[in-house]
């Protein structure tokens, strides 16, 4: 049994981490933002050095659609680095040697080839909509291969997972990214017998979207395959779709009949996002979740727990 903790474990990637059938083979400490407030490099050296956690699980993060990303880049920018600037380096300062660091896929350059392969980071221009979180994820990574470089002793590597969706994800429209938001606003639309609904841009964007159990499921594979693993791996699902073949997913799963409004004025990001999970899958590890299984969960989650 290794005593693990688990950063953000009250976040959707958190939660799906924490309730993982592996996650029952071990001591998981999933503390509360008040137990553990990685913004405060003293607290955070402090529950590190008291708790003394054997491996972490870095899930933590401020995040947000597009919207919100354009609204406050300096937050998603400062707030995303202080968290992991000040849990990396205490965990390595407090001798913790394995460290499985959470990235995102915004960090490949906007115009790069797809699929992304992990050694494209840092070889060209970010997607501005998110280039402060992007920058944030950027400098994690770095400083764990940094680590590693220094001493092989450390095992702290980057997982960079394609889009996540699923149970637990924010609705909140406010915040919310693309899927959970269009399951949001489609099912008010239904609700209120509307027969259209907004896309931003054409529609012809693509993106890739793995369900938040089979991430979790990678993760866990990752933990028992850790000295194994580069020290960065992509994790997805091997498929794109369009952003308006996910609406019209939403729409099968909603059971609603609609027509698409597209509005072009609206920021869309990039053209194309897939990642190439060639690396995991030679190490064993496949998605159980499709696209319409995935959907059909999370709204059966936003149904039982969202005011509709």
């Amino acid at each position: 049994m290794v005593k693990i903790l688990v950063t953000g474990a009250r976040g959707m990637v958190g939660k799906s981490i924490c309730e993982h059938i592996d996650s029952s083979n071990h001591e998981i400490l999933k503390p509360s933002k008040l137990e553990l407030n990685l913004l405060n490099p003293i607290s955070t050296k402090k529950f590190l050095h008291d708790t003394k956690p054997q491996l972490i699980i870095h899930a933590a993060g401020v995040v947000g659609g597009i919207e919100a990303n354009i609204k406050e880049p300096k937050k998603y920018f400062y707030d995303n680095l202080q968290i992991g600037l000040n849990l990396i380096n205490y965990s390595q300062e407090l001798g913790i040697n394995n460290f499985l660091n959470i990235a995102s896929s915004c960090m490949f350059p906007r115009n790069a080839e797809n699929p992304l392969t992990e050694d494209l980071i840092l070889k060209g221009e970010l997607e501005p909509t998110n280039e402060g979180y992007a920058l944030a994820k950027i400098c994690m990574e770095r400083l764990c291969k940094y680590i590693c470089s220094e001493d092989n002793s450390y095992l702290y590597k980057t997982i960079v997972p394609c889009n996540i969706y699923g149970k637990y994800d924010k609705f909140d429209l406010d915040v919310a990214h693309m899927l959970p938001s269009v399951i949001h606003r489609m099912h008010n639309a239904k609700k209120m017998n509307e027969n259209s609904i907004e896309i931003w841009g054409d529609g012809k964007a693509r993106r890739e979207f793995m369900y938040s159990e089979d991430l979790a499921d990678a993760i866990w594979f990752c933990v028992n395959h850790i000295s194994e693993l580069p020290q960065t791996i992509n994790i997805g699902i091997g498929v794109d779709y369009s952003i308006k073949e996910y609406y019209e997913e939403v729409a099968s799963v909603i059971d609603f009949n609609c027509e698409y409004i597209f509005n072009l004025n609206k920021p869309t990001g990039m053209v194309k996002k897939l990642v190439d999970s060639s690396q995991i899958n030679k190490l064993g590890w496949k998605p159980k979740f499709n696209l319409n299984k995935g959907i059909e969960s999370t709204y059966k989650y936003f149904l039982s727990n969202y005011k509709n």
